[in-house]
């Protein structure tokens, strides 16, 4: 059963099944939805999953959390991971250094980790729908891997309308070009005058708000969302992160129970979320390094116990899809540690006060899981160049994620890196780093360069895009976005 991160307001049930979180992932006072306790991986849990695919595992996990879902259901849900590079190994573990290891989570249709969880959660939620009869709009914000995949996911699908928001100008351009192309018929793509907390606070607002929800009551719509509020993308990412595990063991790296480091390049949280309830599940993690970028927010409450956001503004970066500064996913690890009661007081500074503190004990806590650093442009664009020297190529997300391998590692045992998205989405910013220079080269000449120097593949899925006609163009105010989908809606 699912539970809410800020108590009950006695107007929803008290407690949920899966299906209703995922269908409706806003909780009472704003919250979300966590799981009541969380299954334990029991004996030789591990070891037994070495014989196993990534589908089979998924499907484990699944089990575990006993979901109210039809297993048939499941399974062909996980069959869309046949659509990945390589059906058999849709998350690969590539070992580049003797303690170092990349979980390539990017081998998806839209060459991001987003694709792991949205490929299958895409497919559950449209199948509710459809089994009940029922209409639902996705609400979809992105700080750029988000969008694609969702748009992706539920292209043309019966009973579903998308409206995806991303922050003009705060994306790659083949992050918005994969947008904005898009031509399923219940597609919508709105840009926004604004950055990415801008459109996530707009994507909350439309969640919670009783007269956007009683209009689309009108056209018999229901509302959901695909970021990772909803408890149906967290679940999935739960998966690969214990898949690195088990190749570990695969690859006589590691016995069964001993440890090694997660390291995650974190904007909103949910993929250090994901690591720390596998990690409660039994999973053998020393501890979480959180790699943040220059709005190293994340860097800041988990060294110093302070979440202050008071009179700071978003920065752009190189790695986009971390300029964040509300990261949603904290509630959850907040609600985890420390109750509903303490969660609700906290989010309601944040609200209020644009800050909040936690106590000596509560930091002490949060850091028995994670650790982070953070990482300045000129730091990714160095490791980017020195690894592709060495012949691995590392996105500028994936690269933030070197300075917590460097510095913050403390026990000699394996790392494991989640690499977020493919090299592709971030041309400009690559062949920077292997240039040494600062000149703004298009995403085409970019892309078409920097494969030459390393002879690597562009996906067909990339490089067509340039050919696209723009479907999307709209751009719009904040206080314009519940208008301009109330248009779309009809038509």
């Amino acid at each position: 059963m699912f539970i809410e991160t800020r108590g009950n307001d006695g107007k929803k049930s008290a407690k949920v099944e899966f299906s209703y979180a995922i269908l409706n992932p806003s909780a009472s006072f704003g919250g979300l939805y966590s799981p009541e306790t969380l299954p334990k991986f029991a004996g030789s849990f591990f070891t037994k999953m070495t014989e196993k695919s990534y589908k089979e595992l998924a499907l484990e996990i699944l089990r575990l959390f006993h979901v109210d879902i039809e297993e048939s259901v499941l399974k062909e849900a996980l069959d869309l991971y046949d659509g990945f590079d390589d059906k058999n190994s849709p998350a690969p573990l590539v070992k580049v250094k003797s303690d170092l290891f990349v979980n390539e989570l990017y081998h998806g249709p839209t060459r991001a980790f987003k694709d792991m969880a949205l490929q299958p959660f895409g497919y559950i939620l449209s199948h509710l729908a459809k089994k009940r009869n029922e209409k639902y709009l996705i609400l979809a914000a992105t700080s750029g891997d988000t969008g694609p995949a969702t748009l992706e996911t539920f292209e043309n699908k019966e009973n579903i309308k998308v409206v995806c928001l991303y922050p003009s100008g705060g994306t790659s351009d083949v992050q918005r070009l994969q947008m904005v192309t898009a031509d399923g018929e219940n597609l919508k793509v709105i840009g926004i005058e604004g950055n990415f907390d801008d459109a996530q606070s707009a994507l909350k607002s439309l969640l919670a708000s009783e007269t956007f929800k009683e209009s689309l009551k009108k056209q018999n719509i229901n509302l959901s969302a695909a970021n990772s509020v909803n408890f149906g993308r967290i679940i999935f990412q739960i998966v690969y992160h214990v898949s690195s595990y088990i190749e570990l063991l695969k690859q006589n790296v590691l016995k069964e129970g001993e440890k090694f480091y997660i390291t995650v390049p974190s904007g909103n949280f949910g993929n250090a979320l994901g690591a720390y309830y596998a990690k409660k599940m039994g999973l053998p993690v020393e501890k979480i390094l959180i790699a943040s970028n220059i709005n190293n927010i994340l860097t800041e409450l988990l060294t110093t116990g302070v979440y202050d956001i008071s009179g700071k503004k978003l920065l752009q970066s190189t790695s986009p899809a971390m300029d964040i500064l509300i990261s949603s996913n904290v509630e959850r690890v907040l609600f985890d540690k420390f109750g509903a009661k303490r969660c609700k007081e906290l989010m309601s500074e944040l609200i209020s006060k644009k800050l909040y503190k936690l106590n000596k004990d509560e930091l002490e806590s949060l850091r028995e899981d994670f650790d982070a650093v953070y990482s300045d442009d000129e730091f990714a664009l160095n490791a980017i160049a020195k690894f592709a020297e060495n012949g691995y190529v590392l996105d500028p997300h994936t690269a933030t994620c070197i300075k917590a391998y460097e510095t913050i590692k403390q026990k000699n045992i394996p790392c494991v890196i989640c690499s977020t998205a493919e090299w592709t989405k971030f041309a400009p910013v690559m062949w920077n780093a292997l240039q040494n220079d600062k000149i703004k080269y298009s995403d085409k000449v970019a892309l078409e360069n920097f494969s030459k120097r390393l002879n690597l593949r562009i996906p067909k899925c990339i490089s067509s895009l340039f050919e696209k006609e723009i479907k999307h163009p709209d751009v719009v105010k904040k206080s314009e976005i519940e208008k301009t989908i109330t248009i779309f809606l009809k038509g």
